[in-house]
């Protein structure tokens, strides 16, 4: 690198279904919302993160706001485009001479298929990447948590994103077993809009129910510390007249409880492929849990108690996979064997 390294830009980047968060010189430089919006008429880019999010929901018919991302995988290719350009000129927002050539690590989700992990190749390469390495999240999740994943121990993650829920046994740098569900935080902000439409008659957009449920959000119905109870304004569907409804974190619990039971099947269904030797290690280690689920209330405590293996919520588990693949991206040569 030497004389060079200064033309090179290195980023490490968790392009996530809820947040994207790109990783440069160890610090994170950008942590917004995966969210873009876009001009109807000329197809141009009007907003991203943040300053999307809050229109989201709220644009009239020449705005679209468009999530690129869906289940974990590039469902608009253009909008995530736009979406990975715009977030590195966040980082380069002073003029320069000359663009500097990218080198990038991205994370995607281990069940991905050949044709998601190409989409997501060439949206890097075409947001300006000139060497673009893939790494599978789960496995950044174990780099960023701090487990050494070349030795012969078997460690296992639960990464619970917005659109995936990643699940794997990891030994000697490799994934052993894995199982990818699409049931994550977009799917329990679907279960609290459904509750409230079906339960108390009140029609709320997605940034209500997710607000929801960082605030009362619980995978138990008997908490120690529990949140106090959210207050919810929103049109009565019968009448159309305002209504403010207070949501406990219990009624969370019920209405969230079948999707984590989906996750619940999952952990169990990887540690039924899991090798004997490699099951005895994850039994005294514990499992991590990492990605934005992880927070919330009582899941450790819920899995714990259904798996009987200790389950461990990580620090800082938003950043987790950035982390892990910022580690990735200093050391490409050492890791190479895990990229893609």
């Amino acid at each position: 690198m030497g004389i060079f390294s200064f033309l090179t830009q290195e980023l490490a980047i968790d392009l996530g279904t809820a947040n994207t968060i790109i990783i440069h010189n160890d610090k994170v430089v950008v942590d917004e919302p995966s969210i873009v919006a876009i001009d109807q008429a000329t197809n141009k880019l009007i907003a991203i993160g943040e300053k999307a999010r809050q229109m989201h929901g709220k644009t009239h018919e020449n705005i679209k706001t468009i999530r690129p991302l869906r289940d974990g995988v590039i469902a608009d290719f253009h909008a995530a485009e736009l979406m990975i350009r715009g977030m590195i000129k966040m980082i380069n927002s002073k003029p320069q001479l000359f663009s500097p050539s990218l080198r990038m690590v991205v994370c995607i989700p281990s069940g991905s298929t050949e044709v998601e992990v190409r989409a997501v190749r060439d949206s890097s390469e075409h947001a300006g990447g000139r060497d673009v390495y893939l790494i599978y999240e789960p496995m950044a999740a174990a780099i960023g948590i701090g487990i050494d994943v070349e030795a012969p121990t078997g460690s296992m993650v639960v990464d619970i994103g917005g659109g995936t829920t990643e699940i794997a046994v990891i030994a000697l740098g490799g994934i052993v077993c894995n199982k990818s569900i699409r049931v994550a935080g977009d799917s329990f902000t679907a279960d609290i809009q459904a509750y409230m439409r079906h339960q108390h008659n009140i029609k709320i957009g997605e940034r209500t129910a997710e607000d929801i449920k960082i605030n009362v959000g619980s995978a138990l119905t008997d908490l120690d510390d529990p949140p106090p109870d959210y207050i919810v304004r929103g049109p009565n569907l019968m009448t159309a007249m305002p209504i403010e409804i207070p949501i406990s974190y219990q009624e969370i619990a019920h209405c969230l409880d079948k999707s984590i039971s989906k996750v619940e099947t999952a952990i169990l269904g990887v540690l039924e492929q899991t090798p004997p030797e490699l099951y005895a290690d994850i039994v005294n280690t514990g499992i991590y849990l990492a990605g934005g689920g992880a927070l919330l209330r009582g899941l450790d405590k819920r899995l714990s108690d259904k798996i009987s293996i200790p389950f461990h919520v990580a620090e800082d588990p938003l950043h987790a996979v950035a982390r892990g693949t910022g580690i990735a991206l200093k050391n490409v040569d050492r890791f190479s064997f895990l990229m893609r």
